[in-house]
């Protein structure tokens, strides 16, 4: 064993000065890093070569670590105590990270709620499109025209041939709930017969502008754009966002006093229509298809500059051009954006 220790020493030349060769011999002598030799104090040939004493200093200091680790296990018990107890949390630095993760999910839970109903608003407006090409489909088939009458509900059985599966909802991702009725999130429901005159019971929360129906020979038409054969089709609205099956609204018609306001007030049906359009469903907006199939999302006071008939006045008391102000618009409304 001694063989080999000295073996492994001689590997570095300038460790030998470093060595106890007598009794008496000097380990820091004028040679030594201890002694203050320089490497230029050594010949030409020898200040190139590794210095080892360092390395074989830590290899020691190593070695004796361990050895006493092992050989006294009284005097490791308190260095693991030590680390065992470093390893772990204070009950402060546990209620720390609590707080800090509550406070992370306190700013991101609104956002994630934001996200999610800008989802809703898109997949309302993916579910309106497709209803518009519905729509498109009957009056293609019908020389531009759409059905006679303007019963509110009468949509829903003129167009069962082109969705008699039922697959395509009548209902915004926002108001989907058929137990729930009224107001901004409710929807309507009803009977009706298929083409199998199998009863079906029908609920949704669109609806049709009534202006958009045809009228026969023997009833008054004044109002009515019967069909798309007509200028303007990008501001004429044809189905939307609704508490009812339809409504046909008046530029006259007062907004909702509050929000999920939609009864006329006055007892009469045909009074204020526009408070069934009028649903904060889509934050400060709703969404709509318009006469030319377009489908876009609309401010809830830009709803009184759109045609909704014939001799519709789209700069009436209700917008920027007919002299509303922000006072006049009920509270919950003030803050929306003007037209």
């Amino acid at each position: 064993m001694r063989e080999k220790k000295y073996e492994k020493c001689s590997s570095g030349l300038d460790f030998v000065r470093t060595l106890k060769w007598h009794r008496t011999f000097d380990k820091t002598g004028p040679w030594t890093k201890a002694g203050g030799a320089f490497p230029n104090d050594w010949p030409q040939w020898m200040r190139n070569l590794k210095d080892y004493r360092d390395n074989l200093a830590q290899k020691r200091h190593s070695t004796m670590h361990t050895q006493k680790s092992s050989t006294s296990p009284e005097l490791t018990t308190p260095d693991l105590a030590k680390d065992k107890f470093l390893s772990g949390f204070t009950l402060i630095e546990l209620l720390v990270v609590i707080a800090i993760i509550a406070l992370l999910m306190s700013i991101l839970m609104p956002a994630l709620q934001r996200v999610k109903k800008q989802a809703r608003s898109v997949a309302c407006q993916a579910n309106l499109r497709q209803w518009g090409t519905i729509f498109s489909i009957y009056m293609q088939d019908n020389d531009g025209y759409f059905a006679y009458g303007d019963s509110s509900g009468r949509w829903r059985w003129i167009l069962q041939e082109q969705h008699r599966d039922r697959k395509l909802s009548p209902c915004c991702p926002e108001a989907a709930n058929p137990k729930r009725n009224g107001g901004t999130y409710g929807t309507w429901g009803g009977e009706s017969l298929d083409e199998d005159y199998v009863m079906q019971i029908d609920y949704g929360s669109y609806g049709i502008n009534r202006w958009v129906y045809n009228r026969k020979e023997d009833q008054p038409s004044e109002n009515y754009f019967r069909g798309y054969n007509v200028r303007g089709t990008n501001q004429i609205p044809l189905f939307l966002d609704c508490s009812w099956y339809g409504a046909g609204p008046l530029e006259i018609d007062y907004p909702p006093e509050y929000e999920g306001h939609t009864d006329s007030g006055t007892g009469d049906w045909r009074d204020n229509n526009m408070r069934r359009f009028c649903l904060n469903r889509h934050a400060a907006a709703m969404n709509g298809v318009f006469l030319d199939f377009s489908v876009r999302r609309l401010g809830l006071k830009e709803l009184w500059t759109l045609k909704w008939h014939r001799n519709y006045n789209t700069t009436g008391i209700w917008t920027k051009a007919g002299g509303v102000r922000t006072s006049d618009w009920p509270q919950w409304m003030r803050s929306f954006k003007e037209y």
